[in-house]
């Protein structure tokens, strides 16, 4: 069977650290914590993000403030967000790798009605077995999604021979309990200290991800 790639879309495929930082400022700001710098934020994000956000407080969030929270970081994040594009080289990696003989779909934790219309307008959705986002609360983790779209695609692909790229040690946890394996790329929500103790493949680029992708499971 062909090897199978899931790619991660925000801060992988899709170049939008810039508008998630912003995006979290705005919701800081709900709380009383002062904005970041990119690095600070790359240095201290972790999912669950209500971890994040309680770690930023020294205490856990109330439910009223999760709401603002929440509210807060998805208005400045549609504002911010139209302005940001694909990471660098991300139509050639993704035809080469179909080209190639390979299958590759898409998972995000952002909502699906607002992933499939945004991956449509960048031209790629063709280029996917299937494009799932995020149902139900925002917040959580990846793994029981992943779950459901390994299902969803069924004797399609092999989790055996499936690899998920992303920008999250979250992303790396959730195909590790999938039976899958995952490699992390440093240029999204993380820095590389933080990725590296999860103990999966660590890349700069994601052509490295692509390639080592395929020796992984060749």
């Amino acid at each position: 069977m062909r090897t199978h790639i899931v790619w991660d879309w925000n801060g992988t495929l899709f170049h939008d650290m810039e508008a998630v930082l912003g995006a979290s400022n705005a919701a800081f700001a709900t709380i009383g914590v002062g904005p970041m710098t990119l690095q600070e934020y790359r240095e201290q994000y972790e999912i669950p993000i209500p971890r994040f956000y309680q770690r930023l407080l020294g205490r856990t969030p109330s439910a009223e403030e999760w709401l603002r929270l929440d509210d807060a970081f998805h208005d400045r994040y549609r504002e911010l967000s139209p302005s940001c594009g694909l990471t660098e080289g991300v139509r050639e990696l993704l035809d080469g790798w179909r080209e190639a003989g390979n299958s590759q779909s898409l998972l995000s934790m952002y909502e699906h009605d607002k992933l499939v219309p945004l991956v449509d307008t960048f031209g790629l959705s063709s280029g996917f077995l299937r494009v799932d986002g995020r149902s139900g609360p925002s917040g959580g983790q990846k793994a029981e999604h992943l779950t459901r779209h390994l299902a969803a695609l069924g004797e399609r692909v092999d989790p055996a021979r499936t690899v998920l790229i992303g920008d999250a040690a979250d992303d790396a946890l959730a195909a590790l309990g999938a039976g899958a394996h995952a490699v992390l790329y440093t240029g999204g929500s993380h820095t590389r200290e933080k990725l590296e103790p999860v103990g999966v493949p660590v890349v700069d680029s994601l052509a490295e991800a692509v390639e080592l992708a395929g020796r992984i499971t060749g």
